[in-house]
């Protein structure tokens, strides 16, 4: 089933401020909270579709992105980015809108028995992938060692005795309007609400331990310079809590040959003054490989052919780019003796004078036309 708009997920206008849109993801969140719908998948769906269209239109540089690509440009529909969140990502991600701070601002809200801790995240991982103008053509699968935190077999927890399990230390202040009450992130099980038991000898403090994993990652095609792709969970692990994420920031390896034009692939091709008046059979790169092109008899220099279909195919996957073929007539910069004096030869011919005449079109023109 196809994505349906973030936008319009929100009910918002591409126009729409950060409070609009935050206002917008409240008023979602409180209708289809689970708390509020028990047992009810469809309104678990709904408000898991209101989140993460949040995460996207919250964040000025995912915005960007989703604006410029659509769903793939954030990861939406690649397997990486919001589509893997889970209620846990949500929870802990976006409970401060409702001003609780976690989990237990949205089960406190609605008098649910939601007041538990704030799910705590691992740290992201970020590496970066470098990918030739073929690879991001048309996708591409790669394999990628990343070293990780993980909770190390045979660790064991307890809960916590410094907050009983709650991840948080309540303190009761004397006020002269009454006595408050405060609470703070437990300083001993890190919010947690859980210590180590028992650990292997090559776990840390945290029962964690180092280990380098494999991870496959399938790359979208029509990615871009500077683009950021995300794996739900592939980060570190924390104890009591949900792994990070695994973050891909794309670098394009520069083509010696073919340069990238947006979804459009442009070739310099250089032909002979020869082929160019007489027209030739030539053989042209493609991201795909070499094919045959006709020089047309008469071809002048500056002329653009079009390889339709043979660029970069659109991030959205809806269409692909074409290659662009700029023709440049070569001129000898040294001649012969007996290739002077056949040149002189044709100097005045009539055939061989500059006449563009009104069917000819300026080099703007021809940009526009292409462009």
């Amino acid at each position: 089933m196809a994505k349906r708009d973030y936008y319009e997920v929100l009910g918002v206008t591409k126009s729409a401020s950060a409070d609009e849109i935050k206002k917008a993801y409240r008023k979602l969140a409180i209708q289809f909270h689970p708390d509020k719908n028990p047992d009810n998948p469809e309104a678990e769906d709904k408000f898991k579709e209101a989140a993460e269209a949040y995460e996207v239109l919250s964040n000025p540089e995912k915005k960007q992105r989703y604006d410029q690509f659509g769903h793939q440009g954030v990861g939406g529909a690649g397997g990486f980015g919001g589509g893997g969140m889970n209620m846990d990502d949500i929870f802990s991600q976006f409970g401060d809108i409702f001003g609780g701070g976690g989990g237990g601002g949205f089960g406190s809200f609605f008098g649910g028995g939601g007041g538990g801790r704030r799910t705590k995240k691992g740290t992201n991982l970020r590496v970066k992938m470098k990918l030739t103008l073929a690879e991001i053509a048309n996708g591409v699968e790669k394999k990628i060692k990343v070293k990780r935190h993980l909770i190390a077999d045979g660790v064991t927890f307890k809960s916590c005795s410094a907050c009983q399990g709650s991840g948080q230390v309540k303190k009761v202040v004397n006020t002269m309007l009454g006595q408050m009450v405060s609470a703070s992130t437990c300083g001993v099980c890190g919010g947690s609400g859980q210590i180590v038991d028992k650990k292997p000898a090559d776990a840390d403090a945290r029962g964690l331990v180092v280990k380098e994993e494999v991870i496959s990652i399938n790359i979208p095609g029509g990615v871009a310079e500077g683009m950021q792709l995300s794996m739900s969970g592939k980060g570190n692990e924390i104890p009591g809590g949900i792994a990070g994420d695994l973050l891909i920031v794309i670098e394009e390896i520069e083509d010696k040959v073919l340069q990238r034009d947006g979804n459009n692939v442009i070739y310099d091709l250089y032909v002979s003054f020869v082929d160019a008046a007489l027209g030739a059979s030539i053989e042209v790169p493609t991201i795909e490989g070499k094919v045959k092109i006709k020089i047309e008899q008469g071809t002048q220099s500056g002329k653009m052919l079009r390889l339709k279909g043979k660029g970069i195919k659109d991030i959205n996957g809806y269409t692909k780019g074409d290659q662009l073929i700029m023709v440049n007539v070569w001129t000898p910069t040294h001649l012969s003796k007996d290739e002077k004096e056949a040149l002189e030869g044709l100097r005045y011919s009539d055939n061989f004078k500059p006449d563009p005449g009104n069917s000819e079109k300026s080099f703007f023109d021809k940009m526009k036309e292409f462009f």
